[in-house]
């Protein structure tokens, strides 16, 4: 099996891991970071999005050895201790969620959109959510969470 080293969060682990686990199983089950949900297992939905090296990823289609060496940021890297992330909180203050299966994906995916573009337009964001689905919103208040978060994240 093969040896990786990774950086999540800011921690490094080293694990073995068998060659067929995919990087989603590796964070849920081998670091116990649930936030990471899979919803679809074929990386339609976007529930399972994390950051590897500042680029978000679908972690349900890509295998674990594969980030040997790589920086992966999940949902429970973002906030600094007991203070959210400006996008947590917007999705918070929003109401940007309902069952909240999809938020954590759907929040990775804003933090990266409004980090490669601060100045993101609402068609802009709508167009970078289109690989997260969300069954139970309507998605406005979504878009609504995006703008306040990408403008607290400006500053």
């Amino acid at each position: 099996m093969p040896l990786i080293t990774v950086h999540v969060n800011g921690v490094e682990t080293t694990k073995e891991v068998e060659p067929r686990t995919l990087l989603s199983t590796f964070i849920r089950e081998e670091l116990k970071l649930t936030g990471t949900h899979v919803g679809c297992d074929t990386s339609q939905c976007g529930a399972c999005v994390v950051s590897i090296d500042g680029k978000t990823i679908k972690s349900c289609a890509s295998f674990a050895w594969q980030f040997d060496g790589a920086k992966i940021q999940t949902i429970e890297g973002l906030a600094n201790g007991t203070e959210l992330h400006p996008m947590q909180e917007a999705f918070r203050t929003h109401h940007g969620l309902q069952c909240g299966f999809c938020t954590p994906g759907m929040v990775m995916t804003a933090v990266a959109l409004v980090e490669n573009n601060p100045d993101i337009s609402e068609n802009g964001i709508r167009e970078g959510l289109e690989g997260n689905i969300c069954r139970c919103t309507g998605y406005q208040n979504i878009i609504d969470a995006v703008k306040t978060g990408a403008k607290a994240m400006r500053g």
